[in-house]
């Protein structure tokens, strides 16, 4: 009777453990998908140089693109190595993996609580960036000694066009680019005019009036909205991992199941 009593209590451990492997898989798949978009992220930002992102907070001086885009990089990266651990650690059930794993998700989630208090902290102080480099770009607009700025400069022109704006506030900000021929030129892209060249003589009542600040803004705040809600999605999945792993872990012990050892 003795030994019927512990094999009942055996299975019922052993019936927690698979449901726990599950449950703990479906939230590492989660934990790995949220990771991937990270990476995916981080290397958006890297590599493609006509982003909004790269082109508005992208000088000489100030490389803050690339700090975020290798710090998406390196947090996705480790994030997929861990999934890789803790799925070969449920599956196997091999109690050194998962004690890394747990070791792990704890060391993420002090990183990624780290990340949205940067995020929240620096906002602002990236927004204000943001804005300086789009008054930086509409006063160099146009000259012809930093030809090098023309694909920033484009990118300017087919957001004023698309959105049928002009300027970051309006069209009066074009005054101050000492790059026309005369002080009533502006970007041809302010108007509806077709014409492949970076200024044109027309009549302010033609012009978009409405600036671009608004739009900028709105496209900079929901890309904000989207890595935050990554990164709480990611602390959230976190916490049901780190409790899963850590009943996984106890049930197995009790259980005396330590394969590969």
């Amino acid at each position: 009777q003795l030994c019927l009593k512990t094999e009942k209590r055996r299975m019922k451990i052993r019936d927690k453990i698979l449901i726990q492997k599950y449950y703990l898989n479906v939230f590492n798949g989660i934990f790995l998908a949220l990771g991937l978009m990270l990476f995916t992220f981080g290397l958006w930002l890297l590599f493609d140089k006509n982003n909004l992102f790269s082109v508005l907070l992208s000088s000489d001086e100030n490389h803050l693109v690339a700090y975020i885009s290798r710090m998406l990089l390196g947090t996705g990266s480790f994030i997929t190595f861990t999934s890789a651990l803790g799925f070969l650690g449920s599956v196997k059930e091999i109690k050194r993996l998962l004690v890394t794993y747990m070791s792990f998700q704890i060391l993420v989630f002090v990183t990624q609580t780290a990340i949205s208090v940067l995020i929240f902290v620096k906002k602002e102080e990236v927004h204000n960036q943001w804005n300086n480099r789009i008054d930086e770009v509409i006063s160099e607009y146009g000259n012809e000694s930093l030809a090098e700025q023309e694909p920033v400069w484009n990118i300017l022109n087919a957001v004023q066009h698309n959105m049928e704006c002009c300027g970051r506030y309006n069209v009066t900000q074009w005054e101050k680019n000492k790059n026309k021929e005369n002080s009533t030129q502006i970007p041809c892209s302010c108007t509806k005019s077709s014409l492949k060249k970076w200024f044109c003589d027309v009549l302010k009542e033609s012009t978009y009036s409405m600036g671009c600040g608004e739009y900028l803004n709105s496209w900079f705040e929901n890309n904000v909205l989207i890595l935050t809600a990554i990164t709480v999605s990611l602390l959230i999945t976190q916490i049901f991992l780190i409790t899963l792993t850590g009943r996984l872990f106890r049930n197995i012990r009790k259980n005396n199941i330590w394969p590969n050892e």
